[in-house]
C-alpha cells in the first residue's frame, strides 16, 4: 500500500485518482458481440456461451426442475442466512415506498406525483469465482417491492450448464420470474434487445467485469437504462488513535478481495493506527484464500496520514468512496459532514460486511468516484416519478394570463393559443 504522510491539498486530486480504466480497447469487441446478439437472438448467444464458457446449451432458461434441486444442494445454514437477509432488505425498502400528496398550487390547479414500476427489469448476476448471491436479493427484492411486473435474471453457467444453487436460491426467495443460462456481452445484449428465449427488458441493474460494464454502457446509449456507471469497487476507512487496527485491516482486505483492479484507503490521525493497521494487513493477508488477488489490490490500495478529523472528512468526501467507514469515536458528529459517499458505516462493528449481506441497505452502489452524483439502488430505481395536473375554469382564471404572456415571448405562439382559447371561450362551454 502507498504512504502519503501530510498530503497538501494539492496533493489530493493526485492521490484520489482510481486505477485508470481503458476501456477503448474493449469497444469493439463488445460492440460486435451485441450486434451479433441483436442480429441472430438465441444462437448469438449460445455461440458466445461456448466460446466464453466452454458450454453447450441446449436450453437457456432455468427450469423447474433445476430450481428444485438447487434447493437441496444448499445448507440450511445458507438457506436461513438468506431469508434473513431477506426480511432486512425487504423491511428497509418498504420504508422507501413513495407517497406522492396532491398539492393546489394556485386556486383551481392541482398537480401530483405518482410513483409507477418499471414494467420489465434485467438483472445480471455475475457467477465465476465469487457468485454473487446477495446482489440477486438486493435487486430482486426492490424490484418486487415497486411491483415490477417482470423480473428477469441472466447468469452465467459453469462449463456443466449449471447455475451456482445458492444464486437459484436467493433468485426463488425474491421472487424472480424468470432466470436464464447466459453470462457476459451476450447476456447484456440478450436482455437489451430479446431474443428468442429472453425477454427484452427496459432497465438493467447489476454488478460485472469491464466487458459487462462495457455492454451497459453501448446498450444505454441505444434506449434501455441501467443502474449507474460502474467502476472496480472501493472502500474508504477513516481512523483515529482509537480505532482498532485488527477491525480496520480486516475492512480493507474485505474491499481487495473483491478484485485486482479494488481499491482499499485508510486516512487516519494517528501515525501509531497507520503503523499498527499496516502490519495487521500484513498479518491477515497471509492467511486470504484470495491473497493473490488481494495483494494485487493493495498495490492500488492507500494509507493516509492527515492532521485532524476535519481534514480526514474533507480528503474523503474528495474521494467520493462507494463505502466508508467512521471507525473513530466521533463518528456521530463527522457523519453530519459527509457529503459523496455511496453508503457509510458508523462505528468501530459497522463492518462494510453488515450491509454487503444482512443489515438491509442496498450494496449496489456508486464506485469510481461517481458518488459525487449518483446514489445507489435503492427503491426509487425501479419506478418513475409521472408527473399529473388538473385544471378547473377557476384555475385558467389563476394562471391563464401568465401562461399566455410567456409563450408570447418565448415566440411559441401554438403554446399561447392553447390556453387563449380556453380563456376566450369558458363561457360558452
Amino acid at each position: 500500500m502507498k504512504k502519503y504522510i501530510y498530503p497538501t491539498k494539492d496533493e489530493w486530486a493526485e492521490i484520489v485518482k482510481r486505477p485508470h480504466l481503458d476501456f477503448s480497447k474493449l469497444n469493439e469487441t463488445v460492440s460486435k458481440i451485441l450486434l451479433d446478439v441483436k442480429l441472430h437472438g438465441d444462437a448469438a448467444v449460445r455461440k458466445y456461451s461456448q466460446k466464453f464458457d466452454q458450454v453447450e446449451l441446449e436450453t437457456l432458461k432455468v427450469s423447474a426442475k433445476e430450481l428444485q434441486e438447487a434447493d437441496s444442494l444448499v445448507s440450511s445454514d445458507l438457506k436461513d442466512a438468506i431469508q434473513q437477509a431477506f426480511g432486512n432488505i425487504v423491511r428497509f425498502h418498504e420504508k422507501q415506498v413513495f407517497k406522492g400528496e396532491k398539492i393546489e398550487t394556485a386556486q383551481g390547479v392541482v398537480c401530483w406525483q405518482e410513483s409507477i414500476p418499471i414494467d420489465k427489469v434485467g438483472l445480471y448476476i455475475p457467477g465465476g469465482t465469487a457468485p454473487l448471491f446477495s446482489t440477486v436479493l438486493m435487486l430482486a427484492a426492490p424490484a418486487r417491492i415497486a411491483g415490477c411486473k417482470k423480473i428477469v435474471l441472466c447468469t452465467p453457467p459453469d462449463n456443466e450448464g449449471k447455475i451456482n444453487p445458492a444464486i437459484l436460491v436467493a433468485a426463488k426467495v425474491s421472487g424472480v420470474d424468470e432466470i436464464y443460462k447466459v453470462g457476459g456481452v451476450q447476456a447484456i445484449g440478450a436482455m437489451a434487445y430479446g431474443t428468442e428465449s429472453i425477454p427484452q427488458v427496459y432497465k438493467l441493474f447489476g454488478p460485472g467485469n469491464q466487458y459487462v460494464m462495457t455492454a451497459k454502457q453501448q446498450v444505454q446509449t441505444q434506449g434501455v437504462a441501467i443502474d449507474m456507471p460502474a467502476g472496480p469497487s472501493e472502500v474508504c476507512v477513516i481512523a483515529d488513535e482509537d480505532s482498532n487496527p485488527m477491525y480496520v485491516a480486516a475492512d480493507l482486505l474485505s474491499q481487495a478481495e473483491h478484485g485486482s483492479d479494488s481499491q482499499a484507503v485508510l486516512i487516519t490521525t494517528s501515525e501509531a493506527t497507520l503503523i499498527a493497521v499496516e502490519e495487521e494487513v500484513n498479518n491477515q493477508l497471509s492467511v486470504l484464500p484470495r491473497k493473490e488477488i488481494a495483494e494485487k489490490s493493495l498495490e492500488n490500495s492507500k494509507l493516509i496520514l492527515v492532521h485532524d478529523w476535519m481534514e480526514a472528512i474533507a480528503f474523503s468526501n474528495a474521494y467520493a468512496p462507494e463505502h466508508l467507514i467512521l471507525a473513530v469515536s466521533n463518528y456521530e458528529e463527522m457523519a453530519q459532514h459527509v457529503i459523496n459517499a455511496g453508503s457509510v458505516f458508523l462505528g468501530k462493528y459497522s463492518c462494510e460486511s453488515a450491509g454487503d449481506y444482512a443489515s438491509g441497505t442496498n450494496h449496489t452502489l456508486p464506485t469510481h468516484g461517481y458518488a459525487v452524483a449518483y446514489s445507489g439502488v435503492n427503491l426509487d430505481s425501479f419506478c418513475r416519478k409521472i408527473t399529473f395536473q388538473h385544471l378547473s375554469e377557476e384555475g385558467i382564471h389563476s394562471i391563464g394570463k401568465s401562461v399566455v404572456v410567456m409563450a408570447e415571448n418565448e415566440h411559441l405562439e401554438a403554446h399561447a393559443n392553447a390556453m387563449r382559447v380556453r380563456m376566450n371561450n369558458m363561457k360558452n362551454d
